[in-house]
């Protein structure tokens, strides 16, 4: 069942009930446009409601780390509030404990954002807070976002070394005191990962998909995934975002959890996904190191920017179990220059169905990657 938090004021807003809408492309001012427009944002947002952009600022690195938040995709969205006479808008964020918000703030872009859309940025670090409490565990929650209508979260498709994933669950972990994250780490993340977000209701989520880390949150094995997708529900997006990643939805902890006190649904099975646009851009070869060994396994002849990431992102999957090396001396072959191409060998993508075991799809999930890999 598919749990959905927002107020409906409009009909409009049924259309996001069940549905996650997904673009892909490498133009992400287009797709973000294209993604708002057809989720129908505007109507979901109540006139003059304080509105919060909470992009992921943890480190003070560029988005091309696979760190961040892009801020094409913060400035594409807040150029449609604003159209959309939506305008009172702030940008908040906490870096993590030992980082500077207000570095990120300025290394990652959003200073001139700040500067261009009038629009001002809230260093939670700065803020007061309120202690919030669920099934008796006590939080410390920034006064703003405490204080706000109306809260679009804006989390990388990435992974994380402790959680498996970071997506819009764990995203909120921004929004408490530096005290408060230490304390979240004594308690082992997961469970008060998923009592933050009951105690803050995040009513959109704009997951930025264009290029995250493999499973770093701090960036710096980078992969162009090409991406983006948004919806309401922030379990069913943390779900979906552990598919993209390779990983079963229940394989991070915060995600059972959080789904079993209410927040939201896992239900991906049952959950329309909307595709408004492939992507036949060519994958652009990673300076990592981690994605070059990857790489060495993988055959590619004009392979698409996201069917190329999930399958280098279901590589790393079956590296962590110990399996990569069955395939030694052996090619997977991927990319639009085997179309036709009758051979014996191991394809991903529909484009090299003529291979004598092949996935289909375009571009097929990371999952299915891992498990159709799993099983050759």
């Amino acid at each position: 069942m598919f749990i959905n938090f927002l107020n409906i004021k409009d009909k409009g807003d049924v259309f996001m009930k069940k549905r996650i809408i997904q673009t892909y492309g490498d133009d992400p001012w287009k797709m973000t446009n294209d993604i708002l427009e057809k989720s129908k944002l505007e109507k979901l947002i109540p006139k003059n409601a304080s509105i919060g952009i909470k992009p992921n600022l943890a480190v003070a690195k560029p988005s091309s780390s696979g760190a961040t938040t892009s801020p094409i995709i913060v400035s594409a969205l807040i150029e449609y509030l604003q159209k959309h006479e939506h305008k009172n808008i702030i940008i908040i964020e906490s870096a993590w404990i030992g980082d500077s918000t207000k570095k990120a703030f300025n290394i990652c872009g959003y200073t001139d954002i700040s500067k261009k859309y009038n629009v001002p940025l809230i260093d939670v670090k700065d803020d007061s807070y309120t202690v919030k409490t669920f099934d008796g565990m006590e939080m410390e929650i920034s006064n703003t976002i405490l204080s706000l209508d109306f809260l679009i979260n804006i989390p990388v498709l990435k992974g994380h070394c402790q959680t498996l994933i970071t997506g819009a669950l764990k995203n909120l972990k921004g929004c408490i005191s530096d005290k408060e994250k230490r304390r979240f780490h004594t308690r082992g993340l997961h469970q008060p990962i998923a009592y933050l977000n009951k105690v803050i209701k995040q009513d959109f989520i704009l997951v930025d998909g264009m290029c995250g880390d493999l499973d770093f949150e701090e960036g710096g094995n980078p992969v162009q995934m090409n991406r983006i997708f948004c919806g309401t529900d922030p379990v069913l997006i943390d779900s979906y975002i552990a598919k993209n990643i390779g990983y079963n939805p229940y394989d991070v902890k915060y995600i059972k959890i959080a789904e079993h006190i209410g927040v939201g649904s896992a239900d991906i099975d049952s959950t329309e996904i909307i595709v408004l646009n492939k992507d036949t851009s060519i994958a652009k070869p990673s300076s990592s190191r981690k994605v070059q060994k990857l790489s060495h396994y993988v055959k590619a002849n004009d392979a698409c920017s996201p069917c190329y990431a999930n399958l280098i992102r279901a590589l790393a999957r079956l590296d962590d179990d110990g399996l990569l090396r069955k395939f030694e001396g052996r090619s997977i072959y991927i990319g639009q220059g085997f179309k036709d191409v009758q051979e014996y060998g191991v394809g991903i993508g529909q484009c090299t169905s003529g291979m004598s075991k092949n996935l289909c799809g375009c571009p097929p999930e990371t999952s299915a990657i891992v498990e159709f890999l799993k099983k050759i």
